[in-house]
């Protein structure tokens, strides 16, 4: 084979692999593909930093049960010359509650549960609207009992608030806030005790609030009205006693609801505030 010949064949071979090879890549297309990189980038940027500006962002930590927990809002309206915030009125037989304390007393031991285990005692609650009597089981919940009746003793209620009541879905009034902002507490917390597996909670119920930690019980409880069905997520909520007499002085503030914008969830309408805790032990 002449050179010529290989030559010939060689160009040959060049011009069928140029039909199989994909045509380079021009300026004006390559330029293109940058543009549509760059706009693709914007785009990512733009949905990350510019659109939660438009639709907010909810990032706070949703609470194990709306219902019961401390970390409530409160009243945004005015306190009136009478005393009331704006939007309340007293319901029959109540009288104006004192202001809510700004700095309650703080402690920093939890109380031992020896004091209150396997015994049961009596709670006499003075309120803006009346007497309620509460039983404290300290068999079923001793940690819990022990806190009340420390609480109780050192005048850590006096006076408090009772700041949250829900009317729809669930039925419970929260108390036990000297500050009124469901913000407040001891100065101490511990963990759940007796929580119903059900999740079921019976008429008159007396039971701890807290936040999403199971060991944030305090000093905030409430009282179911009717029964309520909580969430178990998280452990649910101690149940240490029940409401053995004023009930009906519960169902009169929930009946009024709660201020606006939230009337089924909130600061009640009919204010009611606990004056003084006295607990005795009850004898067989």
């Amino acid at each position: 084979m002449t050179k010529e010949q290989e030559r010939a064949r060689a160009r040959r071979r060049y011009e069928e692999h140029q039909k199989t090879e994909k045509p380079p890549v021009g300026d004006a297309t390559r330029d293109k593909q940058v543009f549509g990189v760059i706009l693709a980038v914007i785009l990512v940027l733009a949905a990350v930093i510019i659109v939660p500006q438009f639709f907010g962002r909810d990032d706070t930590p949703t609470p194990a049960a709306a219902s019961t927990t401390p970390a409530t809002t409160p009243a945004t309206a005015a306190t009136g010359a009478n005393g009331l915030l704006e939007g309340q009125k007293l319901a029959a037989g109540c009288t104006k509650p004192p202001p809510a304390q700004t700095a309650p007393k703080q402690q920093t031991a939890v109380p031992a549960k020896a004091a209150a285990a396997g015994k049961t005692f009596v709670a006499t609650v003075k309120t803006t609207c009346g007497d309620m009597v509460f039983e404290l089981d300290g068999a079923a919940a001793p940690q819990t009992v022990a806190s009340f009746l420390n609480l109780a003793k050192t005048g850590f209620w006096a006076p408090s608030p009772c700041h949250r009541v829900t009317t729809e879905g669930i039925y419970v009034l929260q108390c036990g806030d000297p500050t009124g902002t469901g913000q407040g507490g001891p100065g101490y917390t511990f963990g759940i005790e007796n929580a119903p597996k059900d999740g079921t909670y019976p008429t008159g119920a007396l039971a701890m609030a807290r936040t999403q930690d199971p060991n944030s019980n305090g000093g905030q409880f409430f009282i179911t009205y009717k029964e309520t069905q909580l969430p178990t997520d998280g452990g649910g909520y101690t149940i240490f006693g029940k409401v053995t007499k004023g009930l009906d002085i519960v169902d009169k503030i929930a009946a009024n609801k709660a201020l606006p914008p939230t009337p089924t969830d909130g600061t009640p309408v009919s204010p009611i505030s606990i004056l003084s805790v006295s607990v005795t032990e009850k004898k067989a």
